[in-house]
């Protein structure tokens, strides 16, 4: 007990981690592609590297902005202040009205400044009047106004003969500040633009290759021999390449051998089971033993038919434009003529389409014959076809006792049978196989589904549009 509850309990964490990993997936916020995920991290990289390199050359230039500035506003002041001492203090006023209409430079009392609303200085300021303190004045002071003067106030004293007056220098803050120009931020953008251009077709040759081989790898999945995969680009990639060629090269040849295997196994089982049965009529044994014994040779050779219908699921038919429902049609109106209780209760019309008819047939074939082994010979076995967006669904459906839905997907793997159904059944347990490898290589699925009441829904879903590699 204690060890079957470790199972399950390691099999519920396996499941837990499994559906949480899922979860995750499906709701997180990055891209799922390799494309889109390392295209985002090198343009966030890039984006990084331009902020970090633009707040570097912000530093570096700051300190000889700040003196650049400091330097101009001393300039003027020490101008300003020549220029107002040597003057005749009538005149003063008109020298003030022809500084500000030339240069825009307004200078003002002390206190006496229309709408001066000061607001705080920034860092760059408080730098800059460091500095003024330290060349100009202990007592200069800097401020930022807003209201109906806006601008950047300084002020600075004149000493004469009737003492020392206060001024404040207004400067127009485009002459300290160095607004940033539409055309920096173009050629910024104009650059980081073309580097994640870059990026771009640096990761799409990377992942190009990448999508190629994960195309291929699906085709042979479903059985199919897609075409080599180009051997060019970067070294790394091209042994990528050419050793998934020489996979899919060995891969194939281990299918056709495996397929000429059991062909040829089973053309020469045929010929002595042949014999057996010639022997076994002629030998004059007891009538119900030589049937038992017929029964056997018939089961043996069902066997053997199985092997083979597995082995050229994907090989020795090329797919035709045929009409699917007529098909269907067809695989109904044969068993029912042979006394079998088969009807077509849903025959849609569908478009022409391309897929390999014995193919299909064949497992329309196995379908039924497993719905009248397990529902019975007298149950009666429905099938339809119809029309659903861009494929066609075949249903064949049953009343018998249907199988449980966690063991619909085991079924589907060959050599595999329900427990209940291994006594008295014949067969190798290849049926379900051979139609799942035959749905798969013409691009669709199959589902084993309950039906409404009891019994099985075998579901063909084939779509119109199939894949070019699974039907060339």
């Amino acid at each position: 007990m204690v060890k079957r509850a470790r199972r399950r309990s390691g099999r519920f964490t396996r499941w837990a981690t499994r559906d949480s990993g899922q979860r995750w997936r499906r709701f997180s916020v990055l891209p799922r592609s390799l494309l889109a995920r390392t295209f985002l991290l090198m343009a966030s990289l890039l984006m990084a590297s331009v902020l970090a390199w633009s707040a570097i050359y912000a530093w570096l230039e700051q300190q000889p902005r700040e003196q650049q500035a400091a330097q101009i506003i001393i300039s003027v002041i020490n101008l300003t202040r020549a220029s107002l001492v040597s003057a005749d203090p009538q005149r003063r006023m008109e020298l003030l009205t022809e500084l500000s209409m030339r240069e825009g430079l307004r200078i003002y009392p002390d206190g006496e400044i229309p709408g001066f609303e000061p607001i705080e200085g920034n860092r760059n300021l408080a730098a800059i009047e460091q500095e003024l303190r330290a060349r100009l004045d202990p007592r200069t002071r800097i401020v930022v106004s807003k209201g109906i003067q806006t601008g950047l106030f300084v002020s600075f004293s004149i000493a004469d003969r009737e003492g020392v007056d206060d001024y404040w220098l207004m400067l127009p803050r485009s002459r300290i500040e160095r607004p940033l120009a539409l055309e920096v931020i173009g050629w910024g953008a104009a650059a980081l633009l073309l580097a994640l251009g870059g990026a771009y077709l640096i990761v799409h040759r990377v992942t190009r290759p990448l999508s190629a081989m994960k195309r291929a790898a699906r085709a042979i999945g479903r059985g199919e021999r897609p075409a080599p995969l180009p051997e060019r680009g970067a070294e790394e990639l091209v042994e990528v390449a050419h050793a998934f060629n020489q996979m899919a090269d060995d891969l194939a040849r281990m299918e056709d051998e495996r397929a000429l295997i059991l062909a040829g196994i089973s053309h020469d089982l045929r010929t002595p089971l042949t014999r057996l049965r010639l022997d076994m009529e002629m030998s004059g044994l007891d009538p119900a033993a030589v049937t038992d014994m017929s029964a056997d040779i018939d089961d043996m050779d069902k066997i053997i038919g199985q092997f083979l219908d597995f082995a050229r699921v994907t090989t020795g038919e090329e797919p035709i434009e045929s009409d699917l429902a007529s098909l269907v049609l067809e695989a109904s109106q044969a068993y029912a003529r042979h006394g079998f209780p088969v009807s077509a209760s849903h025959i849609d019309p569908v478009p022409a389409m391309r897929f390999r008819p014995l193919a299909i047939r064949r497992c329309l074939n196995n379908l039924i014959d497993n719905a009248l082994r397990h529902a019975g010979e007298k149950a009666p076995i429905e099938l339809s076809c119809t029309l659903e967006d861009d494929a066609v669904l075949i249903d064949v459906s049953d009343r018998g006792p249907g199988i449980p839905p966690e063991q619909t997907e085991r079924l589907k793997r060959p050599f595999t049978r329900l427990d209940s159904s291994r006594a008295g059944q014949s067969g190798a347990g290849l049926g379900l196989a051979i139609v799942e490898r035959t749905l798969r290589a013409h691009s669709g699925s199959f589902d084993l589904l309950a039906r409404e009441g009891g019994g099985l829904i075998a579901r063909l879903r084939i779509p119109i549009n199939n894949s070019p590699l699974a039907l060339r």
